[in-house]
């Protein structure tokens, strides 16, 4: 039976147009989007057999871009250290102190002076300028490190010699690696590095780097500067990456014949919101470009994809469906003369 669109009163009309509203929203911009398609499945399988670049060939172009030998005038200094500070034209001036928690040492005329985080270089400079504003006409101060209390940095997972080492001086990604040898036979090429927070109430920064990209691709910006009490961890080949309309979203290992579909599994399976049939492949190629590939899960289960298997670094992408995350995540609340509406595409529910 229909109704007639003048018994739709004001109120009736109010709830259609935001509903309308909010299901143009949805569409547009609500829901979290994975990259575009750049190729097809045909590509992907006919590399299948591409050679991957050997760990050693890695190791060799690792060990020759890295920094000389550390130089203890750029040791950083930090909270613990014991250090000697020589004025040579003040004898008297001469100051054993020990860097306080807060990175202060107290020199005499000056007082406090904050030396945390500088090399004993950057220090000897800033002491010396201190000096040499109020007190000496052109002084030359010395700084000699008698204890090392700094910290560490540790190095985990597939590399030579993993464990703790001591963080003597400024040093990046390659650096570290280096340090310990470099990454054994069974290492991927991603890099997990993973920071503490200053404010030890919020959550560690993690940062996943490419290897590839910094000695491959020449992005040297992505060889970070590794600072004290940082954690890198490299994982074994093998590792893949699940995202977007799953139900447990991350990082998950991998064999040699693992295939989309058991990827997905892996990952709690698809959401409420998912679109089976827009699921998106990345896959780093052996000559470093990246491809993407559009996917549907009768394409898994049967068609071109079936006997395709994932691959080390290879991201998986479900889609949200977008009249599934309007239907799961849409609820009205009509009492009181209110009326609400709360969203999460990645969820599905509403608040």
């Amino acid at each position: 039976m229909s109704i007639p669109f003048q018994h739709v009163g004001f109120c009736g009309l109010r709830v259609f147009a935001v509903i309308a509203l909010f299901a143009a929203a949805v569409a547009g911009c609500g829901t979290p989007k994975g990259p575009p398609a750049t190729a097809n499945v045909e590509v992907l399988l006919a590399d299948e057999s591409g050679s991957r670049k050997e760990i050693s060939d890695i190791n060799q172009k690792l060990l020759a871009s890295v920094s000389t030998a550390p130089n203890m005038q750029d040791y950083v200094l930090g909270e613990g250290d014991l250090i000697q500070v020589t004025v040579f034209e003040a004898e008297e001036l001469k100051t054993e102190a020990r860097v306080g928690s807060r990175g202060f040492i107290t020199l005499p005329l000056l007082g406090p002076v904050l030396i945390k985080g500088l090399t004993t270089r950057e220090a000897e400079q800033r002491i010396e300028d201190l000096y040499k504003r109020r007190y000496l006409q052109n002084p030359h101060v010395s700084i000699f490190v008698k204890e090392q209390l700094a910290g560490k940095i540790t190095l985990l997972g597939a590399v030579k010699n993993p464990g703790a080492v001591p963080y003597l001086t400024r040093q990046r990604l390659l650096d570290s690696l280096a340090g310990v040898g470099g990454l054994s036979e069974k290492a991927g090429k991603m890099v997990q590095v993973r920071r503490p927070n200053d404010d030890p109430k919020l959550q560690p920064m993690v940062f996943m780097i490419d290897l590839d990209e910094i000695i491959k691709q020449g992005n040297t910006d992505l060889n970070i500067e590794i600072r004290r009490g940082d954690v890198i961890f490299v994982p074994e080949a093998g590792t893949i990456y699940v995202d977007g309309a799953v139900k447990k979203p991350g990082n998950y290992p991998i064999s040699q014949s693992t295939t989309v579909q058991e990827a997905i599994v892996m990952a709690g399976g698809f959401s409420l919101t998912a679109d089976e049939g827009n699921i998106k492949l990345v896959r780093v190629m052996p000559s470093g470009k990246r491809e993407v590939v559009k996917l549907s899960i009768s394409d898994i289960q049967q068609g071109s994809a079936h006997s395709m298997s994932v691959k080390d670094r290879d991201v998986v992408f479900v889609e949200t469906n977008t009249p599934k995350a309007l239907l799961y995540g849409l609820r009205l609340n009509l009492g009181g003369g209110l009326f609400g509406i709360g969203y999460d595409p990645r969820s599905g529910t509403a608040y």
